[in-house]
């Protein structure tokens, strides 16, 4: 239990500016294993991320309440993933080459790309996340407990960060690692390939939101994981593998593409 404990403090310290007990270390043999909790630390983030919505949006309104909630989550990663996210978008839209790109994202700096980019999925993520709570039918007639009032959207915000973080781990399962792992974000994740006993853990863990769902939200699963597998391909095609800038990116995108299959799921299917 103590083992396992400090794994999962070892994936809380990677992947969030979170504090941790002192006994968190960067030892390698735990990063490789912590991610197996990935997806529960999404839990923690969209658990952070819920409360400012749900204050600001009974105080306030919504809009301001989505957009502490966006806050909130970039706050607690310390902009982790969406960082990664802005420097692939710089070192593809910059560079043709393999050592181009890779050049050019282990660069600190951020370009117009990424800026770009970086405003593109922000923007996006508010206009996705303000129409999520206009589905939830329990808005018809609200009761005094706001938690069942906006279980949806509080679960599909648990569903996101939960399924988009294992999309990561599966890519890194089933694709190579590329780059100088001295540089990388991912080190020394990315060292050795989750074993299909390890991927269990965190799978089940990305599913358990949609227990409390109706069963058509499962179908949102499909095009995730075929927008994020699509991603690692095109990865593949231009640098023969993924970094973790990338895995960042898939994971940005990833749960992107889970807030709207959402509304369309919502709008259309139910």
């Amino acid at each position: 239990m103590k083992k396992e404990l400090r794994i999962f403090f070892t994936a809380m310290m990677f992947l969030t500016r979170l504090p941790v007990p002192r006994f968190t270390d960067h030892s390698p043999d735990y990063l490789e294993k912590s991610v197996r909790y990935f997806p529960l630390i999404g839990w923690m983030v969209a658990a952070l991320s819920a409360l400012p919505f749900l204050i600001f949006n009974k105080y306030i309104s919504e809009d301001i309440a989505i957009v502490a909630s966006i806050i909130a989550g970039i706050l607690t990663t310390g902009a982790f993933h969406e960082d990664g996210f802005a420097d692939v978008c710089d070192a593809f839209g910059g560079g043709w080459t393999k050592e181009k790109i890779l050049l050019i994202m282990k660069d600190s700096r951020l370009g117009s790309y990424g800026v770009i980019g970086m405003m593109a999925i922000l923007f996006c993520k508010f206009l996705l996340l303000k129409e999520l709570p206009k589905f939830t039918p329990d808005l018809q007639a609200p009761s005094i407990n706001i938690f069942y009032n906006y279980r949806y959207f509080l679960l599909t915000l648990f569903a996101a960060h939960s399924l988009s973080r294992l999309m990561p781990v599966l890519v890194m399962r089933y694709y190579e690692y590329v780059t100088d792992p001295d540089t990388s974000k991912s080190k020394p994740t990315a060292a050795q390939k989750p074993t299909f006993p390890a991927l269990l853990v965190p799978i089940i863990t990305a599913l358990i939101p949609f227990v409390f769902m109706p069963w058509q939200f499962l179908l949102t699963i499909i095009p995730v994981v075929y927008i994020a597998f699509s991603l690692a391909k095109y990865f593949k095609k231009w640098i023969g593998g993924y970094t973790g800038d990338c895995l960042g990116a898939i994971q940005q995108v990833s749960e992107l593409s889970f807030y709207l299959s959402m509304i369309i799921i919502w709008r259309y299917v139910l």
